[in-house]
C-alpha cells in the first residue's frame, strides 16, 4: 500500500501532546484557504465539518488527515510528508500555534509505481464503497 500522507518524528511527537492536551478526538485538514494558510490543520473533532468536498488522505499519529478535493488535484502525484517547524503559521486556527509550532507540509513526487499501484487502490476503494450502498 503506498501512503499518500506521512509524518515525520517530530510530528508524531507533537500530535501526542496535542491529544495529551485536547484529547483523541482530532483531526487533520488541508483546505488552501487564505486564513488556514495552506497548511495541514489540527481541529477537535466538530471544529470543522467534513464533507463531500474533503478526500481522505489516511492517518497520521492515529490522526484521520483529509484535504479539500480542490487542493488534492494539485497534490494527488505526491506523497505529503507533515513536518513541524518552530513558529507561528500565519493566522492559522490550528492546535498547535500556542505551543509554538506549526505544521509545515512537505512532499515528494511518486514514482510511476506507486502511480500505478495507486489507481489500482483507488479503483479498488470505489468498487468496495459501490458494493457497499447496494
Amino acid at each position: 500500500m503506498v501512503e499518500r500522507v506521512i509524518a515525520t518524528p517530530d510530528t508524531l511527537a507533537l500530535i501526542d501532546v496535542l491529544r495529551a492536551k485536547h484529547g483523541p478526538r482530532l483531526f487533520f485538514h488541508q483546505s488552501g484557504g487564505c486564513c488556514d494558510n495552506s497548511a495541514a490543520n489540527c481541529y477537535i473533532e466538530g471544529e470543522l465539518t467534513i464533507g463531500p468536498g474533503d478526500q481522505y488522505m489516511g492517518d497520521i499519529g492515529r490522526l484521520p488527515f483529509y484535504m479539500s478535493t480542490s487542493q488534492f488535484e494539485y497534490w494527488k502525484h505526491t506523497q505529503l510528508i507533515i513536518d513541524v517547524i518552530d513558529g507561528h503559521g500565519g493566522g492559522t486556527l490550528s492546535l498547535e500555534g500556542p505551543e509554538g509550532k506549526a505544521f509545515l507540509t512537505r512532499s515528494r513526487l511518486f514514482d510511476d509505481a506507486e502511480l500505478a499501484m495507486l489507481v489500482q487502490e483507488d479503483a479498488h476503494r470505489r468498487s468496495a464503497q459501490e458494493r457497499a450502498k447496494h
